[in-house]
């Protein structure tokens, strides 16, 4: 076996340290230092990677409007927060307390509101008037973050300038509602800038990721030719919140869409793969099941929710 040291190395180590002690000594209390001390006691604990904790949501557009059903059928199936669209800004009279007394009567985290599209044809000052509008809203009503899609431009090719042009208006719009508590989040969508897995990454690479998270849409995200786990383990560090969402091919590819946004389980996303990568990656969030209209006129918006409530729990165990 080969000792240790050779004595070649162990004298070649002496003359080192001989040369080191010779070093004149610097002061810790010298002005000359480069780095100020430091309090290290706080590394003496490590903290452990916390476990992933997703809250469950459901998202008001099914109700199509009507967001005081929308609530009370959303506390009555048992889940803990909601996600409002912007027509409740009117809906309750531009009255934010309305809003958070109805939310807190019926038990529910007002978890985010959706904005609409942010233009990159509009004038800017207007379009960031009117969202940060919407996030002051948010901001007196109680809730945790905003959403905002976008507009793709029509009747003309798409250039990588619209990609940076987007992404430069949502870090300004996230700076503004950042200084009031409330983050902003980028949804994914069909028929937007953001529609394939290659925009987004265009869209978020030009936006500060301080002031512009991505809220995934895990179906928006499947339908438009990405891998929602690829998604999740991309941007895991960036994933404010998402909606679970399930998508479904149609019978007949020349209707007007080839897709349609079904109950969860009833579709193509791989849940399993998704659930798998959000506790991969410790998510510890809010996750918004999302439909936005009945496929089947026969039933309720409720009974679509119950029906997304009841997949969750016979394949997942999860009771929201």
């Amino acid at each position: 076996m080969k000792p240790p040291f050779t004595r070649r190395e162990f004298l070649t180590t002496v003359a080192a340290v001989s040369v080191v002690s010779a070093l004149p000594r610097v002061s810790l209390a010298s002005p000359s230092l480069l780095y100020p001390p430091m309090d290290l006691s706080h590394f003496n604990t490590p903290i452990a990677p916390a476990p992933s904790d997703i809250q469950f949501g459901y998202a008001s557009i099914t109700w199509n409007g009507d967001d005081r059903k929308a609530i009370e059928d959303i506390s009555a199936m048992g889940f803990h927060g909601i996600q409002l669209r912007s027509n409740c800004i009117e809906e309750f009279k531009n009255d934010p307390s309305v809003v958070r007394d109805l939310l807190a009567k019926n038990k529910l985290t007002f978890v985010a509101l959706s904005s609409g599209g942010l233009s990159i044809e509009r004038p800017e000052a207007d379009e960031l008037a009117k969202h940060f509008a919407h996030a002051k809203f948010v901001k007196d009503a109680g809730g945790l973050y905003m959403q905002v899609t976008d507009d793709r431009p029509k009747d003309r090719p798409i250039t990588p300038a619209d990609y940076k042009h987007l992404g430069k208006l949502m870090t300004e719009l996230g700076k503004r509602t950042a200084d009031i508590g409330i983050q902003l989040g980028y949804h994914n969508h069909m028929n937007t800038l953001g529609e394939r897995p290659e925009e987004v990454d265009q869209i978020l690479a030009a936006a500060d990721p301080r002031y512009a998270k991505l809220e995934l849409d895990v179906a928006h995200y499947l339908q438009g030719g990405g891998d929602p786990v690829k998604a999740i383990e991309k941007y895991h560090d960036r994933l404010l919140w998402l909606h679970l969402k399930d998508v479904q091919k149609t019978a007949n590819p020349d209707t007007h869409k080839a897709y349609v946004f079904v109950e969860l389980g009833q579709g193509q996303v791989n849940f399993p793969a998704v659930f798998a990568a959000l506790h991969k990656v410790n998510f510890r969030g809010w996750a918004i099941v999302e439909l936005d209209a009945v496929p089947d006129k026969s039933r309720t918006p409720k009974d679509s929710g119950e029906m997304s409530k009841k997949y969750l729990a016979d394949k997942f165990g999860i009771t929201v």
